[in-house]
């Protein structure tokens, strides 16, 4: 049987493999940014409050998260669920050889690393080096980058263009004609290209810090 602190601790780690806060996923599910914080799960009696599975289901949704994985996050002990994924320095990305043109991990001279269970089989991980994406990811940082989840504004992501320059940015608008971007680090200028120039982007779900 589960108990509350499982499906609340699976809430967390659902979060956190997303690179959210509790907060943060629920405004990314559409639901009320305090649908999962800490006030919220004793009521004022002392009694445990259970999260809707409507709030469950959406928050899955918003994470791309299957049903399967949600249970994981509930008996995996101590921490998310993990698997091992493909791991290549940031630097190298724009080399050829490492991904195919629709932005999917092929080749030989990946590394591994064991990282949060993601659903996404083509999941793979790049390691930030130098100080261009601070203060949001330091040299040594380690992303998580999907590019079979789906993409909105205000999302980070890795965007490699036609000329083989890749880069780590934030989506401010995307329309038919060009992708508008925010950088990371305030020293660098917001970029538009137009998205004939843009060969592949993936979404970035989480960051070991």
């Amino acid at each position: 049987m589960l108990t509350h602190a499982q499906v609340w601790t699976a809430i967390d780690r659902l979060a956190a493999r997303a690179g959210l806060s509790a907060s943060g996923l629920a405004k990314r599910a559409g639901l009320d940014p305090t649908t999962f914080n800490k006030s919220k799960r004793i009521t004022a009696a002392g009694r445990p409050r259970w999260p809707s599975t409507e709030s469950i289901a959406k928050a899955l949704a918003a994470t791309s998260t299957p049903i399967e994985v949600f249970v994981e996050l509930m008996n995996s002990g101590g921490g998310p669920a993990t698997r091992a994924v493909p791991l290549l320095g940031f630097a190298e990305a724009g080399a050829g050889g490492y991904f195919d043109d629709g932005g999917f991990p092929v080749g030989e001279g990946w590394d591994q690393i064991a990282f949060p269970a993601v659903s996404d089989e083509h999941a793979y991980a790049l390691e930030v080096s130098g100080h261009s994406m601070e203060p949001a990811y330091r040299d040594g940082d380690v992303i998580l980058v999907s590019p079979a989840a789906p993409i909105r504004r205000g999302d980070r992501v890795v965007v490699r263009t036609r000329s083989g320059e890749v880069m780590a940015k934030e989506l401010k608008r995307r329309t038919a004609k060009s992708f508008e971007l925010r950088s990371l680090n305030a020293e660098h200028a917001d970029r538009i290209i137009p998205a004939a120039e843009v060969l592949w982007i993936a979404r970035i779900l989480w960051a070991s810090q």
